[in-house]
């Protein structure tokens, strides 16, 4: 249904290939403004707005778009146009414009794969790393198996909710420097004592000459986001993650302390009818996998209302720690005690050792081009992590019984699952 889609691709909107000057859609009767190429074919769109026109209240794209491979492809291989630091946030951002008037948000590598967040450091002031970026997309979506044994098609998590995004090895001098017109950013480029290209930009943590991102002499490793629809086209809502830590070194949230927070939060719209909370029980669970402590806020597209599914966005301060798993991530099931039952039956078949999540998830990340992306002892964690959210699901079955904790969305008809996802 029309209402369903983020856009309507039969209207009389008409797409406007000067996007990277003036981030917006003409609706004028210039039929040389339609495309570069001049025709009005979905065909003809380049893949950042087929992604775009993909959206839907279900997921950002679906199972089987080619735009998606094509898409990651773009991100690796477009000519870089113009660059600019995103504003906001506490760590250097920047936005990246390509040839074909496409933009990615790019996150330079700062530590390398090996190592984890110091055990001192709050989980506001950790390093946001791009190869997390990277892996929480592939964690998100599926994989096309390679091994003989299992040949075809597996899902990692299935979700869909978190924007295309690829690694990328950047050249600091041709790539970034001499294609900026940000100033501030310019001027914080120096070639170090090692005769390397270093730069730092402005920002809260982190942006100074001793935390400088120097390349090798000047090639940078960093992943590439692929940007949703302009807000002027599809505004966002933000929404305040109830389980929202207190981002205090000494406060404790409300969740933290109210063993029974959950009952407040299912009386609290949007959480009190639809599929809200279990949305929140996905997001926990794919934030637990991750050991991602950082889930302040999360965001939906206001056209569709409260019956839509929360974009995944800002993922870079996952994977920090392999050897930690930490349990207070997971307090919302725990205090819940609901979850999808294709997100369980999901989290069972990913448990089995002919679908170990860990080799899904190596499988799929050895196509990005900066791969190994994760140390395999990350890869471990998270079957170890797997198993413990099995078990918290186990627990709260015990206690409450099936039927009141995994929420069957299926359409028995089909044996699919429902599009209330």
């Amino acid at each position: 249904a029309d209402g369903d889609l983020l856009f309507n691709v039969n209207s009389d909107i008409r797409f406007n290939p000067r996007a990277a000057e003036q981030p917006e859609w003409q609706n004028e009767d210039h039929h040389e403004e339609f495309l570069p190429t001049g025709e009005t074919s979905i065909d003809s769109y380049p893949n950042w707005l087929k992604f775009h026109i993909g959206i839907n209240r279900y997921e950002l794209y679906s199972r089987h778009n080619p735009a998606i491979e094509a898409l990651l492809q773009d991100l690796v291989s477009q000519k870089i146009t113009s660059v600019a630091m995103k504003s906001g946030g506490t760590q250097l951002k920047l936005i990246m414009t390509f040839q074909n008037y496409g933009q990615a948000l790019f996150k330079p590598m700062k530590q390398t794969r090996e190592q984890e967040t110091p055990p001192d450091f709050f989980y506001f002031s950790d390093y946001e790393r791009h190869n997390a970026e990277i892996a929480a997309f592939h964690l998100d979506r599926q994989v096309e198996l390679i091994c003989i044994k299992r040949k075809g098609e597996i899902l990692i998590l299935d979700f869909r909710r978190v924007p295309p995004v690829a690694g990328r090895l950047v050249n600091m001098t041709r790539e970034i420097r001499d294609v900026t017109r940000d100033k501030k950013l310019w001027r914080t480029f120096f070639i170090s004592p090692a005769n390397n290209i270093c730069f730092y930009g402005e920002c809260s943590y982190y942006c100074s000459t001793e935390h400088a991102l120097c390349g090798k002499p000047d090639q940078i490793e960093g992943s590439l986001a692929a940007f949703l629809p302009d807000l002027s086209l599809a505004k966002r809502k933000t929404w305040r993650n109830p389980w929202r830590r207190s981002y205090h070194k000494r406060k404790k949230a409300e969740w933290e302390v109210d063993p029974d927070y959950c009952e407040e939060v299912k009386q609290t719209p949007p959480y009190d009818s639809g599929t809200r909370i279990l949305d929140i029980m996905d997001m926990t669970i794919f934030d637990f996998l991750m050991g991602n402590m950082d889930r302040h806020h999360y965001e939906t597209f206001e056209k569709f209302g409260n019956e839509t599914f929360i974009i995944h966005l800002d993922n870079g301060r996952g994977f920090g720690k392999y050897s930690h798993d930490e349990l207070s991530i997971l307090v919302p099931l725990n205090q819940c005690c609901r979850i999808r039952k294709s997100t369980y039956l999901r989290l069972q078949l990913l448990a089995k050792e002919e679908y170990k999540l860990s080799l899904l998830m190596k499988e799929s990340l050895l196509k990005d081009k900066i791969a190994p992306v994760l140390y395999q002892p990350h890869l471990e964690a998270m079957d170890r992590r797997l198993r413990i959210v099995l078990k918290a699901v186990s627990d709260c079955i015990e206690k409450d019984g099936y039927d009141n904790v995994v929420e069957n969305d299926f359409n028995t008809d089909l044996n699919t699952v429902t599009t209330e996802r």
